[in-house]
């Protein structure tokens, strides 16, 4: 049963068509993986979908409700639903790792202190830096970012992760360490996942299955090992380094 599921989608800029009639579902507890090369769409596809972005035409179903008919109250308890890792970690400077963590919670629930401090060692323990809780973000590297970021995104217990471009910026080792971090959270939690990257090795890892968009459209979907025998030279193009 499709929990995310996309219809139709169109979006242009200034007369630039970006998103063609773009047509994918995401199963419950499934990860779904957007190929495509940089400034193809994907990072608007997910804006779209968890309504940042209106498309000019089009639906997002999201449980069965458009997300372009709900109101404002309703796209905020929806968004509250959901997590999202951000390309660059998007962490807060100003704040250290305990304060990034505490600040969507103190957001949308009521905990007391000790309750607080639980749930952020907790969520840093399942990325392996909770010894890293009272440093600032100028002090961690890029791959720390990134598990500082997802583990803010999931904090609020979220069924749904988007993941943009989640290894841009790192070595090919911590590339894939992030990329199992992000398995074994999606087993671990039974997420249901929309991961846009151009990162092969992180589709490979991840992804249940996996759409390439293509001058603005979703053309060639299926599984990892599907596309990896597909004949068409779009596709053939994304396997040619792995």
């Amino acid at each position: 049963m499709a929990l995310v599921e996309v219809q139709n989608i169109w979006k242009e800029f200034e007369g630039h068509s970006v998103l063609r009639n773009v047509t994918l579902s995401v199963d419950k507890g499934s990860a779904v993986a957007i190929l495509g090369k940089s400034g193809a769409g994907k990072s608007v596809l997910l804006k779209i979908v968890i309504g940042l972005i209106k498309p000019d035409a089009g639906t997002v179903m999201i449980d069965g409700k458009a997300v372009g008919s709900m109101k404002h109250r309703e796209i905020n308890a929806l968004r509250r639903t959901m997590g999202y890792l951000f390309q660059g970690a998007a962490l807060y400077d100003s704040m250290s790792v305990r304060e990034n963590l505490a600040f969507p919670l103190e957001r949308q629930i009521t905990l007391d202190r000790d309750e607080l401090e639980d749930r952020i060692v907790s969520q840093l323990k399942l990325v392996g830096l909770e010894s890293s809780i009272n440093k600032m973000p100028s002090e961690l590297s890029g791959g720390m970012k990134k598990r500082v970021g997802l583990a803010r995104a999931l904090i609020t217990n979220p069924r749904i992760m988007l993941y943009d471009e989640p290894t841009t910026g790192l070595d090919p080792i911590t590339s894939r360490e992030i990329s199992y971090l992000m398995k074994n959270l999606q087993e671990r939690y039974q997420l249901t996942s929309l991961a846009v990257t151009h990162d092969m090795q992180c589709a490979k890892i991840i992804a249940d299955n996996v759409a390439i968009l293509h001058d603005g459209c979703l053309e060639h979907q299926g599984t990892m090992e599907t596309l990896e025998q597909s004949k068409d030279e779009t596709v053939r193009s994304f396997f040619v380094s792995v």
